[in-house]
């Protein structure tokens, strides 16, 4: 077989009027409206002047169109095509909600958090969404440079980020995220906030911290909470508002002269070895032969903020440091380390906590999905970018059922859980067998998952 056309002569066209490309969008947009979506931005979502009326309806068609793939305000057509409006009323056209988000202040954003709270919290009752939630949760929180192009993009400025490894000073904008995860679940965003792209990693973590904290607890976290982020949120403030909003911290120690003391006075004995990437066990000694080493001291972090010193647990990793320049067969004269560091006040052991932490690498993934996935859109620029992204391809699927149902009477509002966690380490829940402790024969003991 051999095409009959050049490439450039061939374009696909859906113009038969019963087929739906996107027909996923039926069981996402039911439970959002049984979720009460539509009635929560209704309620709470008030921009000003005529272009912000009906946000009931234009929110749940931007939710609409984000999910089906749309990348910019022009793609929010695909709510129009074919036969997507026999599936839903009220789908307004790309140009009105673009107007409707041109017209957004700094409270209207808020408002919108306000409603992504309360979708949660009635979610994760409807839906298993965070299961073992009863008994542990994490929050991880973290920071990302949004890179743009635009000489005239608002709130644009030069911060550093990573590309490739590398440290870079780039024109972007500032994004914060929290998630929410469990043992069991993969995270769900809990709240976002944009900052200006000369804006520090920790500036505003500490209100959007406790803010995580209490979505946690409404969408039914109700156990031991630990809030886990890396070493730019090593503050008193960031610490300080975790424990006041009844979680626990994990946060990577920034190195300085005093974490470096204290982990100079770790006796030698003290250092535990754990199962790390290339750890194998040793059945004669009956232990991990690994190259990182775990060990725990107390330490008084922030003595130099008057009344905001935090007395905690400092749990430190050290992994040999091997020098790949050496010359083959050429042994070490002696063991060189490198140490990483957490302070925590988290109630479960060394080796446990220590795990946990490292498991915070998590929300670097959610932040890769937010740029590149199904849900990174740039609808609120009044600048546009430089290229076009490419027009959504539409997927032959069924003629259209009937009208949406109904939503049923909405249900009762979401309970309020204790704003304080237990203090007593719980029993772990049971985890999926890829992240179950094994056992060293003959040693007796579980090392975790490096």
């Amino acid at each position: 077989m051999r095409l009959l056309h050049s490439l450039a002569k061939i374009h696909a066209t859906f113009d038969d009027p019963n087929l739906v490309s996107r027909a996923g969008l039926v069981p996402v947009m039911a439970l959002a409206q049984r979720a009460g979506l539509g009635a929560l931005a209704g309620e709470h979502v008030r921009p000003a002047g005529r272009c912000g009326v009906n946000a009931a309806a234009k929110v749940g068609c931007l939710v609409a169109g984000m999910t089906g793939g749309a990348d910019s305000i022009e793609d929010l057509d695909l709510l129009r095509h074919g036969a997507m409006p026999a599936l839903s009323g009220g789908v307004r056209a790309p140009s009105t909600l673009g107007s409707f988000l041109r017209s957004f202040t700094w409270g209207n954003v808020l408002q919108l958090g306000m409603v992504n709270r309360l979708l949660l919290a009635d979610l994760a009752r409807r839906a298993p969404l965070l299961p073992g939630k009863e008994r542990l949760a994490f929050i991880d929180i973290d920071s990302q440079q949004k890179r743009v192009y635009g000489h005239k993009k608002q709130g644009a400025g030069f911060g550093h980020t990573k590309i490739q490894g590398k440290s870079l000073l780039v024109r972007g904008l500032n994004a914060l995220a929290a998630t929410i995860s469990t043992p069991l679940a993969a995270p769900v965003i809990a709240a976002t906030r944009l900052r200006g792209g000369s804006a520090s990693s920790a500036r505003g973590a500490a209100s959007l911290a406790r803010q995580a904290v209490h979505t946690a607890r409404d969408a039914g976290c109700t156990g031991t909470l630990v809030a886990r982020a890396d070493s730019a949120f090593y503050s008193a403030a960031f610490t300080g508002a975790v424990r006041a909003a009844g979680a626990y911290f994990s946060v990577t120690v920034q190195m300085n002269s005093h974490v470096q003391a204290a982990m100079a006075a770790i006796r030698q004995n003290a250092w535990t070895p754990i199962r790390y990437p290339r750890a194998i066990c040793d059945d004669q000694l009956g232990c991990w032969v690994s190259d990182a080493e775990v060990a725990e001291t107390d330490y008084t972090a922030f003595t130099s903020k008057k009344g905001q010193a935090i007395t905690a647990r400092l749990i430190v990793r050290r992994v040999k440091d091997l020098n790949r320049k050496a010359g083959e067969g050429q042994d070490e004269l002696f063991t060189v380390w490198r140490y990483h560091a957490v302070f925590t006040d988290s109630p479960f052991e060394t080796l446990q906590a220590e795990a946990q932490h490292r498991d915070h690498a998590v929300v670097e993934q959610v932040l890769a999905d937010r740029t590149d996935g199904p849900y990174a859109i740039r609808f609120v620029s009044r600048q546009r970018g430089l290229a076009r992204p490419s027009p959504p391809s539409a997927t032959t699927c069924y003629a259209p059922p009937g009208p949406w149902p109904a939503s049923p009477a909405p249900g009762p509002a979401a309970r309020r859980c204790a704003a304080t966690s237990s203090t007593s380490p719980p029993a772990p829940p049971a985890t999926a067998a890829a992240t179950s402790p094994r056992t060293c024969p003959k040693a007796g003991t579980a090392r975790p998952n490096g």
